[in-house]
């Protein structure tokens, strides 16, 4: 069976299991979720409740918020764990994350399921983000034993000298994940900490609690020590308290803005603090007259839809050749009217709801908005009823600097703009803020030359039908964010990931 990515389809059994695991788990975890600190479960807090946003008559998990004091507990046992986790040696840390990865993989159909349930993806794609889960993991261990833990011998300038350069952690590092990859980002950042010798105090989305708690609660089952991984819960109150906490690192996803705040924090006090963070895209594909215009469409209309657009990477934009404009609109508004809009528990369903009302209300303002100042030639509604849906959205004709063309939006919403020229493409691709992913579909090897040469971007995709800027996988697409998307330009999923989360130490000895 092929291996299961965000590109391939779901085998017909697992899909079986899905939906009953779906329906087994739809009564939720039961208790509200409690914290985890040093390997205990804390019920302390008030609670918060996350609804189903596919049936928002449903209650999809609760949980208990933590507050300063709660925090900085969970802090103070994990720096007083991060030394003897860094004795214990790269060899042994693999050993431990890979038998994590392996109960993740064990556990995928019900992590799925509970991923489907409070966040909304069909099965396609929350299936294919445990997975990446275990993958991620895979892949980091697999680069370290490469680097040979991260330790290379320098040169001597006398007989009796040895110099050896080592990467050693920085102590304990908070992790703030979102609620669009619940899993894979928790564990994406959870686990190059980790593997590096840090420990980590956890704070997963308030809006996929759920779906992060079960997914690290593996890797406490293949034997992760309790004091290692805390868990912390609640919303942006619990977020604050720990960046303000006496962390010594921070890994974030999420937006610019709170990305910049944290970045502001970690600088202030006695010394800077790493910061590593990826703050979303306002991605572009270009087209040019030479594409295939029906793999161009299929890539975009994949890569603007999917997830219903809440996807970092999602194409939100095309910059398209006048010659084909016309033609390219009309391929990308047919497929769009295709895609099954509904509840995930549907096989059928491509696009299921948003993440909440917020979301919802920002589709419609967006709507009102590009029918004022251009066309809305597909979708523009709220098709169905009982949960957050919205229909996967085209639009033509706004002006050259138009608020939906530059904003990220986090929405099944598509803004299409001509182009004279592949050099004004890329003028209009690069004007953003932004600079995550980029596509282009051109049979030209020179325009394809210059996009490479001129797209400001961290990852790149050329005439890729499966998805004109989204599918990145472990081991095969890195993740870096350019500019506004990204604090290091060294990204996840890839070779240059995991010693952020370190520093270099040299050692000189003499003998």
């Amino acid at each position: 069976m092929a291996r299961l990515t965000y590109t391939t389809g779901t085998p017909e059994q697992m899909s079986a299991e899905f939906e009953a695991a779906l329906e087994r788990l739809r009564t939720g975890p039961g208790e509200p979720l409690a914290h985890r600190i040093a390997g205990e479960d804390v019920a302390q807090g008030p609670v918060l409740e996350r609804r189903n946003p596919a049936r928002l008559d449903e209650v999809a998990s609760r949980l208990h918020e933590a507050d300063e004091a709660l925090v900085s507990r969970a802090v103070e046992v994990a720096r007083e764990a991060q030394p003897a986790w860094e004795r214990r040696g790269f060899a042994e840390r693999i050993a431990i994350l890979r038998a994590g990865a392996d109960e993740i993989e064990r556990r995928k159909v019900d992590l799925a399921a509970i991923v489907s349930l409070e966040v909304g993806k069909p099965r396609h794609e929350s299936l294919a983000e445990v997975q990446e889960s275990a993958d991620i993991i895979n892949e980091y261990c697999r680069l370290a034993e490469e680097a040979n833990g991260y330790t290379q011998q320098l040169g001597s300038l006398t007989e009796d000298e040895t110099n050896t350069s080592v990467l050693r952690p920085f102590g304990v590092f908070g992790v703030i994940s979102p609620f669009n990859f619940p899993s894979a980002l928790l564990v994406n950042m959870a686990s190059a900490a980790l593997l590096a010798g840090n420990t980590v105090v956890a704070k997963p989305s308030d809006k996929a609690t759920w779906s992060g708690v079960a997914t690290l609660a593996a890797l406490f089952h293949a034997g992760l020590p309790g004091d290692v991984l805390n868990i912390v819960l609640g919303g942006a109150g619990t977020g604050t308290a720990l960046v303000d906490s006496d962390v010594d690192g921070i890994a974030f996803t999420g937006s610019v803005e709170v990305g910049r705040r944290i970045g502001t924090a970690m600088r202030s006090g006695r010394y800077d603090r790493p910061a590593l963070m990826e703050m979303g895209g306002k991605n572009p594909t270009v087209v040019m007259p030479s594409a295939d215009l029906d793999d161009a469409a299929a890539g975009i209309a994949r890569s603007a839809f999917g997830l219903s657009g809440q996807k970092c990477s999602a194409c939100s934009r095309v910059i398209v050749h006048e010659d084909v404009h016309d033609e390219l609109v009309d391929k990308i508004a047919e497929l769009a009217s295709t895609f099954a809009v509904g509840d995930p528990a549907d096989a059928e369903t491509f696009l299921g709801p948003v993440a909440d009302d917020t979301a919802a209300t920002r589709f419609e303002r967006s709507v009102a908005a590009a029918m004022q100042d251009g066309e809305v030639v597909a979708g523009g509604q709220r098709p169905v009823e009982g949960g957050h849906y919205v229909a996967p959205t085209v639009v033509t004709g706004l002006p050259r600097g138009h608020e939906l063309t530059l904003t990220e939006l986090f929405l099944p919403f598509l803004t299409v703009q001509r182009a004279a020229s592949l050099d004004e493409a890329l003028d209009l691709a690069n004007e953003v803020d932004h600079g995550l992913t980029a596509g282009i579909f051109s049979a030209d090897t020179a325009e394809l030359d210059r996009f490479v040469e001129r797209m400001q971007a961290g990852v790149l995709y050329l005439n890729r039908k499966a998805g004109s800027t989204t599918g990145a996988w472990p081991g095969v697409q890195s993740f870096p964010g350019w500019k506004a998307s990204g604090s290091s330009g060294k990204g996840g999923l890839g070779p240059w990931f995991v010693q952020q989360y370190m520093r270099e130490q040299c050692h000189t000895v003499v003998t």
